[in-house]
Parts: C-alpha cells; sequence; structure tokens
C-alpha cells in the first residue's frame, strides 16, 4: 500500500504540476497528443450517447478524441449538462452512462431507480477521474489568502458580507484586506461539484444546510452554470470568490485560496496535498460498485481537504447489446494507462494505482 500511495502521489504530481488548458467547450488539448491512441475497440461503429458533470468536460474531449481516431465508425456524443441533469437522463434511459461529480444517493433513491433503467443489471459507480476543487477569488492587492473551513462556511452562507470581517482578518492577520463587498458565487445547475463543495462544508464547519447536487437557495449568493460559467464569473466581478476544479481555476488564471484542514493547517492546493486527501478514500459500495468515502475533514500533516472524484455511472448488465460494447469499449480506454495518460496537462489527475485496478475489473465484467 505504501508502494501504491507514493505512485498516487506521483502520478497526481506529474499531472496537476502542468498548466491546465480546458473549457466546458474545449475539444482538445496536449494529453491527446502525448499519448499512444484508442485501441480498446477498432472495427466498432455507432453512437455512444453520454451526459453529466460539467467538470469532466474536457476530459472527455481528449478521450473522445483519441477513441474516435482508432475507432472512426464510433460518434461520443456527450453532453456537459450537469451531474444532476446526467443522472436523470441515465435513469429515464435516453443516455448509455452518466459523468457524475457524486455517486449516486441513497437518500435520493437514485440506485434503485437507476437499478430499474438497468433491468437485468444493478448500477455501477466507476471513479474515473479526481479533479481537486479550488476556492478561488478575485481580490485585487491579495495574492495570498487563506481560509478556514467556518470562514468559508460563513461566506457562503452569506453571513460575512465584506472582505475586512473579523473572520477573514483572524485568518490573514499579515494581510491588507479591504472593505470590498464579497461577490459569492455558487453553480445555478444541479452539480456534483456543489455536493461535494457543501459535504465539505457540512463535514468542517458550521453549516447549517444538508449536503446536496443543487447548492440551497437560503444561503442566497450569485449563481452561474458550468464549472466554466463560475470560472468566468469569478474572473469578471471584483471581491469573487467560488468553488471549481482545478482544471477551471487554472485555465482561468484565478487566484487559489489556501484552505485549512482538519488539524487546522492551511494548505495549499499543491499535487501533494491533494493526493494525500485522495489516497485516503474508502470504497463504500460492494462488488463493481466503487462508490468512495472521502474523508474532507481529514487531520493528515498537508492534505488539502476538498477533492473531486467524477463517476462514470452504467449498468453492469442491462444496456442495448449495441450500448453494452460500445461503452465497455470506451471505458476500456479511459481506465488505461493511455487513457489516464491522457489527462496530462488539463489539470487532473490519473487514478491511483490501487484504485483504477479496480476500476478496469469493474469495466471487464460490463455484459
Amino acid at each position: 500500500m505504501k508502494y501504491a500511495g507514493r505512485l498516487a502521489v506521483a502520478a497526481i504530481a506529474g499531472v496537476l504540476s502542468l498548466a491546465a488548458c480546458g473549457t466546458d467547450n474545449n475539444s482538445g488539448g496536449t494529453g491527446a497528443a502525448s499519448a499512444p491512441a484508442a485501441s480498446a475497440g477498432g472495427g466498432l461503429s455507432g453512437t455512444i450517447n453520454a451526459a453529466g458533470s460539467s467538470a469532466q468536460a474536457n476530459a472527455i474531449a481528449e478521450w473522445k478524441k483519441a477513441f474516435q481516431s482508432s475507432n472512426p465508425g464510433v460518434s461520443i456524443n456527450y453532453q456537459p449538462s450537469g451531474s444532476g441533469a446526467g443522472v436523470q437522463s441515465f435513469i429515464q434511459g435516453t443516455i448509455a452512462f452518466a459523468g457524475s461529480d457524486s455517486a449516486l444517493k441513497e437518500d435520493k433513491g437514485e440506485p434503485a431507480q437507476a437499478d430499474a433503467r438497468c433491468k437485468t443489471g444493478k448500477a455501477i459507480n466507476l471513479p474515473m477521474v479526481i479533479g481537486p476543487v479550488a476556492v478561488v477569488y478575485n481580490l485585487p492587492g491579495v495574492d495570498s489568502l487563506q481560509l478556514s473551513p467556518a470562514t468559508i462556511g460563513g461566506i457562503f452562507s452569506s453571513k460575512i458580507t465584506k472582505w475586512d470581517d473579523a473572520a477573514i482578518k483572524k485568518d490573514n492577520p499579515d494581510a491588507k484586506l479591504p472593505s470590498t463587498p464579497i461577490q459569492a458565487f455558487h453553480r445555478s445547475d444541479e452539480s456534483g461539484t456543489s455536493d461535494n463543495f457543501t459535504k465539505f462544508l457540512k463535514a468542517t464547519a458550521d453549516w447549517p444546510y444538508e449536503p446536496a447536487k443543487a447548492f440551497p437557495a437560503e444561503a442566497k449568493g450569485q449563481g452561474a452554470k458550468g464549472s466554466d460559467g463560475i470560472a468566468q464569473a469569478v474572473k469578471g466581478a471584483e471581491g469573487a470568490i467560488s468553488y471549481v476544479e482545478l482544471s477551471f481555476a487554472e485555465n482561468s488564471g484565478l487566484s487559489k485560496v489556501k484552505v485549512a484542514n482538519g488539524s487546522g493547517e492551511f494548505v495549499e492546493l499543491t499535487p501533494e496535498s491533494a493526493a494525500k486527501t485522495v489516497e485516503a478514500a474508502k470504497v463504500e459500495g460492494s462488488g463493481n460498485d466503487l462508490k468512495l468515502s472521502i474523508d474532507y475533514a481529514t487531520k493528515a500533516p498537508g492534505a488539502y481537504p476538498i477533492v473531486l472524484v467524477t463517476y462514470e455511472i452504467t449498468c453492469e448488465k442491462g444496456l442495448t447489446p449495441e450500448d453494452t460494447k460500445l461503452v465497455k469499449s470506451f471505458l476500456t480506454y479511459t481506465a488505461s494507462e493511455a487513457g489516464q495518460t491522457a489527462l496530462t496537462g488539463l489539470g487532473y489527475a490519473p487514478l491511483p494505482a490501487t484504485l483504477v485496478a479496480k476500476v478496469r475489473t469493474a469495466v471487464e465484467a460490463i455484459s
């Protein structure tokens, strides 16, 4: 396990240290050019319809380009409609797999609904993309900012409304903070990013709302659609703050907050700090369902606590014969060494060695 942990750190370090270049509409980047072409299903033909997480849109674009290059008869139609919309489309049977920044939720009855859609089998959560969530801000003159979970919770619940609030001063005793009004942006669409972010707040701060893909309306603030929309909103508004995947933060050149972990240590989002939280994740699902549990209140020294894992949700059994062949071939590629390497330069991280082995086994079981 120590060896696998070192592999995870090295893999994430290799990816996240490179400059990100993705946007929601990006159709390519540096990753696929350096990765071997997809070869999981040469000679295939047909269309894969999928939808969901906008956080993984850039990863899908890279995978789509390489996979379709080797399989020109295949068309991959992925709509970055948001995790919530993607899951509902999968349950309704209009797509072959959904991308979601959170696993199917028991409290919403999603596993049972997804199993019913699969008919002869069960729906499985397959972690495929790691994307640390950055807390980003736009505050001219403040080049370094650190915030505790309690302060972040106060900002996003609209209790802290000025940048020179006493709580922010306490977290940043040496900073010269202006009295600029805070503009807190959140996802306006249902999003696994919001789900992960509010899980973090619920686990670490005095957050009065239940975690959900829909950001609580009671918390107020301003909404923006999609990861790219959030990045653009923060970049264009002085005094703004929000949460977004690292790839979009880096692509937009946004400043990132140092976030305090469970031990009170303010930690910069780096490859190593993200890896320390990813390595501690536990598999909660059974069989080939690889739902993960992330410790957002981790006390591991140097661990950055807000890490998002994007799942591909599909049927272990129960897709049409054509969808089974296409989805299995595509996901075999995305979980391969070439597929994970293709994320390089996009601000994502390859799956840790121990986890990707389980994903490959689960994909192989799709029938």
